[in-house]
C-alpha cells in the first residue's frame, strides 16, 4: 500500500491513478496521519462489498491480523477464514518446522 500526503496529491496523481488500475489501495495522510483511503473500484468490490474487499486486501498485505480483517469484513473469524480458503488465500503461516510440532503435539 503505498502512502502519499495531502501536499503530493497534485504533483503524484498519475502514480496514485496507477496505483488504483493496479488494484491497490492507498493512504492519504495529512500532517504524517491518516485522513483517508482510496480503494480502488473494481467487480471484486462490487461483488463482495467494501468491507470485504478492503479486508482481504489488508489481511493478504500483512496489515491487519485474520481477526481484524474478519471484523473489518462484519464476519466471524471461522466464516472469514472460510471465504479467504475460499479464494485460495492461505489462513495459516506456519514455517515448515513449526508446524510439524504443532501436529506432533497434536498427535500425542
Amino acid at each position: 500500500m503505498q502512502a502519499f500526503s495531502i501536499r503530493d496529491l497534485r504533483e503524484k496523481s498519475g502514480e496514485l491513478s496507477r496505483e488504483s488500475e493496479a488494484g491497490n489501495p492507498s493512504l492519504i495522510t495529512r500532517r504524517g496521519k491518516p485522513l483517508m483511503m482510496t480503494v480502488p473500484f473494481t467487480q471484486h468490490l462490487v461483488e463482495n462489498g467494501i468491507h470485504v474487499a478492503l479486508a482481504e486486501q489488508l489481511y493478504c498485505e500483512g496489515h491487519v491480523t485474520l481477526g481484524r480483517a474478519a471484523k473489518i469484513a462484519d464476519m466471524s473469524y471461522a466464516e472469514f477464514a472460510e471465504y479467504l480458503s475460499a479464494l485460495n488465500i492461505a489462513v495459516v503461516d506456519y514455517p515448515p518446522e513449526e508446524l510439524e510440532d504443532e501436529l506432533n503435539v497434536l498427535a500425542q
